[in-house]
């Protein structure tokens, strides 16, 4: 299966957190959209990693995205070397995305700035024909270079880029986020208080969207930031 838009996270909810709603937009508009999670999130403070794999489940049919995988990799030690590369070829190979989101160049979590840059060197290696993939199946796999890599914003303010108007997807995004339910918010939960449990923080993420739709107009929107230079048609395709 091809996927137009393939989102790339360290843990479960980062997508979710960082750019669900856009998701949502492009797969309302016909788009074929997945995810692929690098790791469990099993060191997260709050709950277990069957849980988040459950309440994973649960994100991925709120979101109505058409594949969502999980490479396995160890939560806070993977690293941006050939062991963890050749994975994410194996995926960008399989569903040959035109643009891949991925988590945010810098941010208060390590795991978020090495999976990006990780996802920076994966999409040029997986462009390269000498370097050889197989699929599950013991097929080779035909080099395959997104057109585009773009990265959300997570816990740290970053400039975007530009954004995505997500005003009638918000709501949804929300419902996707709140699927982490030991995660995120619950008045209910014995868990020990994190950075991200808090009600200000679940606030903070209509503020944010809020305060980057109001630059260009609407109620809401996301975020993205590019290392390449972003062109357009015309000057109309440009709001």
């Amino acid at each position: 299966m091809k996927i137009d838009i393939l989102a790339f996270a360290a843990h479960p909810d980062d997508v979710e957190l960082g750019c669900s709603a856009t998701l949502i937009k492009h797969q309302k508009a016909g788009f074929k959209t997945g995810i692929i999670d690098l790791t469990a999130g099993e060191l997260g403070t709050r709950g277990s990693k069957e849980i988040r794999a459950s309440e994973s489940d649960k994100a991925s049919a709120i979101l109505k995205i058409s594949i969502r995988e999980n490479l396995g990799f160890k939560d806070g030690f993977f690293q941006n070397n050939e062991a963890h590369i050749m994975p994410v070829i194996k995926m960008i190979r399989k569903y040959k995305p035109n643009i891949v989101l991925a988590n945010a160049i810098d941010d208060r979590h390590p795991d978020h700035g090495r999976a990006a840059k990780l996802l920076y060197d994966a999409c040029f290696y997986s462009g390269l024909s000498k370097i050889n993939t197989v699929d599950d199946i013991g097929n080779n796999q035909t080099a395959w270079r997104p057109k585009a890599l773009y990265h959300y914003i997570q816990y740290n303010y970053i400039k975007p880029d530009f954004v995505i108007d997500i005003s009638n997807e918000m709501e949804q995004k929300l419902e996707a986020v709140m699927a982490y339910s030991s995660q995120f918010f619950n008045p209910n939960s014995n868990e020990p208080e994190t950075p991200i449990s808090s009600l200000s923080f679940f606030n903070g993420l209509k503020e944010r969207a809020s305060d980057l739709g109001r630059m260009i107009g609407v109620k809401y929107a996301e975020g993205f930031t590019s290392t390449r230079l972003i062109g357009a048609e015309l000057l109309t395709d440009l709001i």
